[in-house]
């Protein structure tokens, strides 16, 4: 059986390639209790404002480590919030962004935006933070179903705030 080079070749890199964090260096993962009470306290934030949503919260790989439905959150809000966080944690160190409203708007009129969009998971909408630990993203919060990505960020910032100065420094 023959097989082409092209075809073997990204095959191998795949394989030699070791699965990491994105852009990580530290080894810090964000405790699974951390995560939760991160996640709980986002959703808090935005239902004393009668938001209903849900939080997510992924590792720097983007994979999900928390997430939290908020009561009578619609059921999009899973996947807009999860898909905020992973925007965040996986484009933000290479951004250099720790909120993604910061990104939105860089790419506000960029005519390169929607090719970002073909990438699985990606979204363009403001509502997540990064979860910061010695300075690195180690994690991050994403919030979906308040009346505007602004107000997502709101409580995913709040969510950050309850667990922050249990983050090292």
């Amino acid at each position: 059986m023959r097989y082409r080079l092209s075809t073997i070749a990204p095959l191998a890199c795949a394989i030699a390639l070791p699965a990491s964090a994105q852009v990580r260096t530290s080894g810090y993962d964000l405790p699974a209790d951390l995560a939760v009470e991160a996640a709980s306290a986002a959703v808090h934030a935005c239902a004393d404002n009668r938001y209903r949503v849900s939080a997510a919260v992924v590792d720097p790989s983007g994979e999900l480590k928390a997430f939290i439905k908020g009561d009578h959150s619609t059921t999009h809000t899973r996947e807009t919030a999860f898909r905020k966080a992973y925007t965040q944690v996986t484009m933000g160190p290479i951004f250099g962004f720790d909120a993604l409203s910061r990104w939105v708007e860089a790419l506000r009129g960029n005519p390169n935006a929607p090719s970002f969009l073909t990438v699985p998971n990606i979204i363009l909408l403001s509502g997540a933070v990064a979860i910061k630990a010695k300075g690195e993203i180690v994690a991050a919060i994403g919030v979906g179903g308040a009346p505007g990505g602004d107000k997502d960020e709101v409580c995913a910032a709040a969510g950050l705030a309850a667990i922050q100065d249990r983050l090292p420094q």
